[in-house]
């Protein structure tokens, strides 16, 4: 009988070393909080916030203004505690500001080869944008170290559980369209992780200061998290 046929090419993720280590913890944390304000001056009690409820990765969208500087902040103030990283990330040189302010993964809508080669020349594990099938095969031969399946609320679960049946091998982070509510579900069809927006972080309950609202919802997201992978015999 012949041998089974490699599934990836060489400049698959590599599966130890430290980017490795940053990829299992954001898995182990299930949950990335993508940040997007129209300012930062709630950045630290928002932060507060979605510890409390269990979420301790966040993703500063560099759309909001004064991203860079309330990486930085959040950095210097949380470090270890907080899995921080930069979303919304389209150049290289975008990239290498939010490494430099202290990020630890970078985040992209989409998949760009110069970016990603950027992000693994910091030490950065890097998450791109694909939709389809090909789209998210192909980020992942070319290094991606966890694959941002985006916008996901087009398609829903049963289409991840399609994706990952010819290849298992994926690690997918459905983005756009998870909530508190579904988040569970998205992990029962095979995603690794989920990123929640403004289903979690509701820009107009940041701007009133109702973080405890935030916080509720972040512990219905890490509940359902368990509560999957659980049932799913995962960790």
């Amino acid at each position: 009988m012949s041998e089974a046929p490699e599934i990836s090419r060489a400049a698959r993720p590599p599966r130890s070393g430290p980017r490795r280590d940053s990829v299992e913890a954001l898995i182990d944390a299930g949950a990335i909080a993508v940040v997007r304000l129209p300012d930062v001056s709630r950045g630290e009690p928002l932060v507060h916030a979605l510890l409390s409820g269990g979420v301790r990765a966040i993703e500063i969208t560099l759309t909001t203004v004064g991203a860079l500087e309330l990486i930085t902040v959040l950095a210097k103030q949380f470090g270890d505690a907080l899995l921080l990283g930069a979303g919304s990330v389209l150049t290289v040189a975008a990239t290498r500001q939010a490494i430099d302010a202290g990020a630890r993964y970078i985040v992209s809508p989409v998949f760009d080869a110069d970016v990603m080669t950027e992000a693994h020349a910091g030490g950065a594990p890097m998450l791109p944008g694909a939709f389809t099938p090909t789209e998210i095969r192909r980020a992942h031969d070319a290094g991606a170290d966890l694959v941002k399946v985006f916008p996901a609320d087009t398609i829903g679960p049963a289409y991840l559980k399609s994706v990952l049946a010819p290849m298992p091998f994926l690690e997918l982070v459905p983005t756009g369209g998870v909530t508190p509510h579904n988040a569970g579900q998205w992990i029962t069809a095979g995603a690794v992780a989920v990123g929640l927006g403004s289903a979690l972080v509701d820009p107009e309950l940041v701007h009133s200061g109702d973080f405890a609202t935030i916080t509720e919802r972040a512990h219905i997201v890490t509940a359902g998290i368990t509560a999957a992978r659980r049932n799913r015999g995962a960790p």
